[in-house]
């Protein structure tokens, strides 16, 4: 397996591992009544988000934003993948993203301005320059 491929498989475990850090406490917080329930908005009144804690609401912020992420950088796997493009660059810049997301969700946690801006940045650009090193 590629080193690209090794992270894209390891992000993964990191989106599993950043649901449950925010499914736990969603459901302490609210109870599993409306975390099983249908969460239609009349019975809710407001959306879970708008009623867990703050340190919550983060985490679920988090997970969102990884979910984000994470399609750019499958694709970026994909094409240094499929292209036959991996280089140590690459490489480099795979294990850059994933090191980058594992950072990004203690600073989203604690509220760490602007390192959490920061930290998302180096993640974003190393999945943009593993697709522009695939190209040329």
């Amino acid at each position: 397996m590629t080193p690209e491929l090794t992270v894209l498989a390891l992000a993964g475990l990191l989106q599993g591992v950043q649901y449950v850090l925010m499914a736990v406490p969603a459901n302490i917080e609210l109870g599993v009544a409306k975390t099983l329930s249908p969460r239609d908005p009349a019975r809710l009144g407001q959306p879970l988000l708008d009623q867990v804690s703050p340190k919550t609401g983060r985490l679920f912020r988090a997970l969102n934003n990884h979910f984000e992420g994470l399609i750019l950088f499958t694709l970026a796997v994909v094409v240094v993948t499929l292209g036959d493009k991996g280089t140590g660059l690459t490489a480099a810049c795979a294990w850059t993203y994933l090191g980058a997301r594992i950072l990004y969700v203690p600073a989203y946690y604690f509220g760490l301005a602007p390192w959490r801006s920061l930290i998302w940045a180096v993640g974003f650009l190393a999945t943009l320059l593993m697709i522009v090193s695939a190209l040329i």
